[in-house]
């Protein structure tokens, strides 16, 4: 039997299920004790949860990354909203047993959440329902899901795999994850792509389908899950497992070689990253440069704004990481699916379309230039600096991002504060209409940079997250090539460097094309770096030119798709 879902992270792992299902909650024998005391075990309970996650965030960032542990701490931040627990504390003022108020007020958040279109907005109903049922767990005095003493082969098969399911996991133990939630962007895939173990997720009746000891085959690649295969099938992937790992080794002899491809046109390489430990497992992993730091991430999980010497030392700690190599700073991309509850933003019908990213900074120019002045700073300690402009849309906006800027230079110029009076202004360009205007925006900018996972989601009008309009989410779509190749066409005629750190970057079906078009840099996560050097190495002008010309002429994103894969192949 053939069980198919979302392929989130690649490889291929076989072994035996381990169904992890909801342990019983049920806390109907529960009586209420009076208000006092209810709220006195809702607030032992909220203490215990706090010191509990805080541990496992540091197990998990000394096991994972900072990244992955800040899906924990977020967690943490959550339940300090005073809002959740004023309705949680009246709902028990109102005669409800602490249990009942935790479970109502969860609840309801989750469903909140988990009706919203965007996916990176659900994962929000993830991380609530997460919380109601360790709180329940704390209450009701129940063990929880322990996974620390799993047999090796193990093939973790959830509902959803969060991050407190992982403490304490030995990923030697684990071949393979399956899940019936989740999308490539959900909390299960970034997990499961940081620990490097197979995972295919949004699998719809897998919880039905599988039970403990069932034999599982996970293609992480392909998508799919074969459910008690016959000794044939599984002698293929047995093949198809050591083929992969023999050729994940095998890039190790592209860690300290140039990028350049057969002809010998040197390109960059670049990392994206979130923090100033993702900045470390960059620099170990062969980038020649940061490509996109997400900067949200230090404004995340806090009480208030980081201010401006917290900024300055991340910053510097990057731009010393990297020792003189250029490291490209995204300023902040708040709203959309990053919500930061101490900001105050309201709630709006459509947030993707709405009040995020530079439309938010340029109306907050205090909030703005508290950043802008620590990136001057930290840019005149190595003067590898560039600063990127996220969800440009118009050529005003860069104009008044680019005042604020010299603004920002005056200030420090009288202050007597060293800054980098030559730092970089760029775009990333990530909407269409950014993309029809790229001549014009070329004009205003010293570089572009294309995101890739946006650009597609805006200009194919869907939502990346959606599993039944997923098809459609492809950079591969006619229309989406087409911008791509027009903005890295004005890049070139203006003189600016143009780069991706979009997704895209580091999918070998694009390379010629980008190649050919003359991008100048790709910017792909850490772990994909050195399969895209061996993957740009491998490409003869000449041959990426003649399959350029081919893809093009194609009129449907299945036709380019089937014509690059076969292409790449070869």
């Amino acid at each position: 039997m053939i069980l198919r879902g979302i392929a989130a992270s690649d490889g291929v792992g076989l072994g035996r299920a381990v169904c992890i299902r909801e342990e019983s909650l049920d806390y109907s024998a529960v009586t209420y004790s009076g208000k006092e005391t209810e709220k006195a075990r809702l607030q032992s309970a909220i203490d215990q949860f706090n010191e509990r996650t805080a541990h496992m965030a540091e197990h998990i960032r000394k096991q994972v990354g900072q990244k992955e542990s800040e899906i924990l701490t977020g967690q943490i931040a959550m339940l300090a909203d005073p809002f959740m627990l004023s309705q949680m504390q009246e709902s028990i003022d109102n005669g409800s047993c602490a249990e009942a108020a935790v479970d109502a007020i969860c609840t309801m958040y989750a469903d909140m959440f988990a009706a919203v279109e965007d996916e990176l907005m659900r994962q929000r109903a993830t991380d609530v329902r997460d919380v109601r049922s360790r709180l329940l767990s704390i209450l009701l005095g129940t063990a929880g899901v322990d996974l620390s003493d799993l047999p090796a082969g193990s093939v973790l098969v959830a509902q959803d795999l969060t991050p407190s399911m992982t403490v304490g996991l030995k990923k030697e133990n684990v071949a393979a994850i399956l899940t019936a939630t989740g999308g490539k962007t959900s909390h299960s895939a970034i997990l499961a792509r940081a620990l490097e173990l197979p995972a295919v997720l949004s699998v719809s009746n897998v919880m039905e389908a599988v039970k403990d000891g069932d034999g599982l085959i996970v293609d992480g690649g392909e998508g799919i899950a074969i459910l008690n295969p016959d000794e044939r099938t599984r002698n293929e992937y047995l093949d198809r497992q050591e083929a992969f790992l023999k050729q994940r080794a095998a890039l190790e002899v592209y860690r300290d070689q140039p990028t350049v491809n057969a002809d010998g046109k040197q390109y960059s390489l670049y990392a994206n990253i979130g923090s100033v430990k993702d900045a470390e497992a960059a620099a170990k992993s062969g980038a020649e440069g940061i490509g996109l730091f997400r900067t949200e991430f230090l404004f995340m999980n806090r009480t208030s704004l980081p201010d401006e010497t917290v900024q300055y030392e991340a910053y510097k700690a990057v731009s010393q990481i990297m020792e003189g190599k250029e490291v490209i700073i995204r300023t902040l991309d708040v709203g959309g699916d990053k919500a930061i509850e101490y900001l105050g933003m309201e709630k709006e019908e459509n947030p993707f379309l709405g009040y995020r990213a530079v439309r938010y900074c340029l109306d907050r120019p205090e909030l703005y230039k508290v950043q802008l002045r620590a990136l001057l700073r930290a840019g005149a300690e190595g003067h590898n600096i560039k600063i990127m402009i996220p969800l440009v849309t118009c050529v005003d906006e860069v104009r008044a991002a680019r005042e604020l800027l010299e603004q920002c230079k005056k200030e420090l110029e009288e202050a007597q504060i060293p800054f980098d009076k030559d730092i970089a202004l760029g775009a990333m360009i990530e909407t269409p209409s950014a993309a029809l205007i790229a001549d014009l925006l070329a004009k205003e900018c010293d570089f572009f940079s294309i995101g890739t996972n946006d650009l597609t989601q805006y200009t194919m009008a869907v939502d990346r997250g959606n599993a039944k309009v997923e098809k459609l989410y492809s950079p591969l779509q006619p229309a989406v090539l087409r911008s791509i190749k027009n903005v890295i066409a004005a890049a070139r005629d203006a003189g600016i460097p143009v780069g991706m750190c979009g997704e895209a970057a580091a999918d070998p079906r694009l390379l010629p094309l980008l190649m050919t078009w003359g991008l100048d840099e790709f910017s792909v996560s850490a772990s994909a770096v050195l399969a895209t050097r061996a993957n740009i190495r491998r490409w003869l002008s000449a041959d990426a030119a003649r399959v350029t010309d081919e893809a093009m002429s194609l009129s449907t994103a299945t036709g380019v798709e089937g014509y690059l894969a076969a292409s790449v192949a070869q």
